[in-house]
């Protein structure tokens, strides 16, 4: 028996199974026709629970430069995405003061959507990401971009360069990193003595209370609570003193970092009210961590039944986008192009391609008016609003939507 893999935050034994997902190929691996005959590579797809600090993670089985070398995901094709990208740019100058002139760097920048925002008012900026081809369109929109993944290494080679940074930004990548103890550590010492760091993710106590479990995949290696993140940080002498509830991703948290020795910003009363409510959830003990696999179980066997009773009545599924949670989603239950027969996607990245492990074909928006389905499965459901906002004209021949999580819902 091989022995039990350690927690990547605080190096304790993880014995507690959170999810177990089968096996499924990379979630942003999308299959080219050419590839359709070649063998795929699947990986365990099992969630954890670590017993002393609370962080949901899974095993590495794939290196991050394999993952994230050429990346698919473009932030660009969301339209409230950008929207949320230039609120926050506008919030963020106004409530730390920040100065004509400042250094703000982000990490994992991906193709430039949010630095955009502070180019042209007097601030320097800087990108860093690992994907060449997402890091190209950033630098042909003005955004400069370090192609490279970050750690301490890279963070001290920065500061030796003169850059540090007085607004850090992650957004959506404290999930990504598989050695998170050496991601911190870089954020400390890119983090100028006075700076501010936020970081947006994935809620976990959301992700538990909506049975938001397409949203783990191998891309995504820790599921954060407040609880997870503030035991982490504070190992690498930072301190998280305000937090804020978004809607974004289905549930998100955006933490607002200093030093431990940057005692000019005082704690805000939202972190310890936060801390209470998850403590109340029961998210320092086992019982919400146990309790979540059955409910993963009945979420399948729904969707299964819905679209095996929609093909026996001689009705037609398609699905609207290609994001990263459907493939967890489809791979998971099973579902393939018999009872799915296609999907859309705005990017053209991902237009000609297969759904990796499903095979079901990716195609333009256009495909929908063509095809006229009976039903419209919304697999990136966190954007459903905007998906039906997008897509109204499917009701033009009696077409509905369905939203899979956090239980299998069909909307007129």
């Amino acid at each position: 028996m091989s022995p039990a893999p350690a927690c990547r935050s605080c190096g304790a034994a993880l014995a507690t199974v959170f999810a177990d997902l089968g096996e499924t190929p990379l979630a942003n691996s999308f299959v080219r026709p050419e590839d359709l005959n070649r063998r795929e590579r699947f990986y365990p797809l099992r969630a954890y629970a670590c017993d002393a600090c609370h962080l949901v993670q899974l095993e590495a089985f794939e290196s991050p430069a394999e993952i994230f070398g050429d990346y698919a995901y473009f932030s660009s094709y969301s339209e409230s995405w950008l929207a949320h990208a230039r609120a926050y740019a506008g919030m963020i100058v106004e409530r730390i003061g920040l100065a004509p002139g400042a250094q703000v760097v982000e990490v994992a920048s991906n193709d430039g959507y949010l630095l955009r925002n502070f180019l042209g008012r007097g601030f320097r900026v800087l990108g860093i990401d690992p994907a060449a081809n997402v890091a190209r369109a950033a630098e042909a929109a003005g955004v400069p971009t370090r192609v490279a993944f970050f750690g301490e290494t890279l963070a001290r080679d920065l500061v030796a360069e003169g850059i540090t940074a007085d607004l850090l930004i992650g957004n959506n990548v404290l999930a990504h990193v598989p050695e998170l103890n050496d991601f911190v550590a870089g954020l400390g010492a890119l983090l100028a003595p006075r700076g501010v760091l936020t970081m947006e993710f994935p809620h976990l106590l959301r992700l538990i209370e909506e049975n938001q479990f397409d949203t783990i995949y191998h891309e995504h290696f820790s599921y954060f609570s407040l609880l997870a993140a503030q035991a982490l940080f504070a190992r690498h002498g930072l301190r998280i003193f305000d937090v804020e509830l978004l809607p974004t991703h289905g549930g998100s948290l955006r933490i607002h970092v200093a030093h431990e020795s940057d005692r000019a910003r005082p704690e805000a009363p939202a972190v310890a009210a936060l801390i209470g409510a998850e403590r109340a959830a029961g998210l320092d003990t086992p019982a919400p961590y146990y309790a979540f696999a059955g409910r993963v179980e009945g979420c399948r066997r729904e969707l299964l039944r819905f679209l095996h009773e929609a093909r026996d009545r001689g009705r037609t599924v398609a699905g609207y986008g290609a994001p990263a949670k459907g493939n967890t989603l489809l791979n998971y239950c099973g579902v393939g192009p018999d009872l799915v027969a296609f999907t859309v996607d705005k990017s053209p990245h991902k237009q000609g391609t297969y759904l990796p492990g499903t095979h079901i074909p990716v195609y333009a928006p256009e495909r929908l008016r063509e095809s006229r389905p009976d039903y419209v499965l919304i697999l990136p459901w966190n954007l459903k609003e905007e998906v039906m906002a997008q897509t109204g004209y499917v009701r033009e021949w009696g077409g509905r939507f369905v939203v899979p999580i956090p239980s299998v819902a069909v909307v007129p």
